[in-house]
């Protein structure tokens, strides 16, 4: 267990005093495995996408899938995942102390800023799958199943008056998963069901009941979606802020009035990534109707905390006003390429949409958007006259390389 894991001696006092503490360590263990999990295989995708991961020769052999441990730390630096040498070094280290990344040969336990030759272990088979693993890739496998657009199983739904977002009922995803051939029957689609809540995976949307064959309403902790930023492993405590709105497919709770706050909660790791078109929606939300890019993630079994994102618009702007003529706006074209985590960027509004945030590391940013930007056409459709649901729907079913125009308020 790293150093800090043990946070625990913060038992509460409550019934269970005795083992309150060591199952708070044991969770947040958990829950710190599971992002550096995710965190590892997002940037996994991202190296052998830009082809940083290759086939390599030395000494007249060659070695299938690896990297070069000096050009990883001039990639980390030039894309901003890391500020230094020193700090890129610190970074791999923590994948490799958590087997994620290991030597080709096995011969060097620390990551040195060499040219050496490391691997990812999922790309050679030999990671290994303990019982925490297994039971987070198939977390990852189901929710995965769950968010198909053909899927209606996760829908808004109310429990005590409180309405909830991506909820499921118990009974019907017991039924689901015995449909799905994930398990044979429903008593060994309950002892699933356990499981997974004992890892954090999924839980029951106000967390006062276990899992039971019901009409209960559970959620996924879990945002596997959420862009990772490689600076996160560093953090010994995730942060106590809640993520935004904008956190891609972020579990939330929501009063009735639409006035209130709104308060949710979202814990992160990604997923088993197989299907790119599905990953390339990390960057896009679909939840929320305002908001603004977080990239700290919320990893704690703590209740939900109230938040209300603003927009970032000084004032409303509308369609017309952007097409007067001499008004002071600027047409900008972006060629925008998805990465393996996505595109970047959130889109909020409705006639016109704009650019609520703006990811500084991924493709939107490198191609010049900015916040506050009014989105007037994608791919050639103009989408002046329709609502941020809309213009994410275009993109998300769309092809990898999106054509933006925008335009941009000129500065006085």
């Amino acid at each position: 267990m790293e150093e800090g894991s043990s946070a625990g001696s913060g038992g509460s006092g409550g019934s269970d005093s005795s083992t309150s503490g060591s199952g708070g360590a044991q969770q947040r263990e958990l829950e710190r495995m599971a992002e550096v999990l995710v965190t590892g295989e997002q940037l996994r995708l991202r190296l052998h996408e830009e082809k940083v991961i290759k086939d390599r020769r030395h000494h007249l052999k060659t070695y299938p899938n690896c990297f070069v441990a000096k050009e990883l730390i001039d990639w980390l630096i030039e894309h901003k995942e890391a500020s230094d040498r020193e700090t890129a070094i610190k970074l791999m280290q923590k994948l490799a102390d958590r087997g994620i990344i290991h030597h080709v040969c096995d011969e060097h336990k620390e990551f040195k800023d060499v040219k050496l030759f490391y691997r990812f272990r999922k790309d050679d088979g030999t990671f290994p799958l303990d019982n925490e693993v297994k039971a987070f890739m198939r977390g990852q496998r189901l929710y995965e199943k769950m968010m198909s657009p053909e899927n209606t199983l996760l829908q808004p739904r109310e429990e005590e008056g409180v309405k909830y977002e991506r909820t499921f009922m118990a009974s019907e995803f017991l039924d689901w998963l015995v449909q799905e051939g994930e398990a044979t029957t429903r008593k060994e689609a309950e002892q699933l069901c356990h499981r997974l809540m004992e890892h954090g995976i999924i839980q029951h949307v106000s967390n006062k009941h276990p899992f039971v064959d019901s009409n209960l309403l559970y959620q996924f902790r879990m945002n596997f979606r959420r862009r990772r930023r490689l600076m996160e492993l560093l953090n010994e405590k995730y942060p106590s802020s809640q993520e935004t709105h904008d956190s891609p497919f972020c579990l939330r709770k929501q009063s009735h009035d639409n006035r209130k706050s709104t308060s949710f909660m979202s814990v992160s790791p990604s997923k088993e990534i197989k299907i790119v078109s599905a990953v390339r929606r990390s960057s896009m939300s679909s939840c929320g109707s305002s908001g603004y890019f977080s990239s700290s993630p919320t990893l704690s079994s703590s209740p939900p905390v109230l938040c209300n994102p603003k927009s970032v618009l000084k004032r409303p702007v509308t369609s017309e006003e952007l097409l007067t003529p001499g008004a002071p706006y600027a047409r900008k074209t972006f060629t925008i390429v998805g990465d393996a985590v996505g595109w970047g960027f959130v889109v909020r509004g409705s006639k016109p949409c704009h650019i609520q945030a703006v990811d500084p590391s991924g493709p939107a940013a490198a191609a010049g958007m900015k916040v506050c930007q009014f989105v007037v056409s994608v791919n050639g459709l103009n989408v002046l006259h329709v609502d941020y649901r809309t213009v994410s729907n275009l993109i998300l079913t769309g092809p990898r390389t999106i054509v933006m125009e925008v335009m941009e308020e000129l500065e006085c």
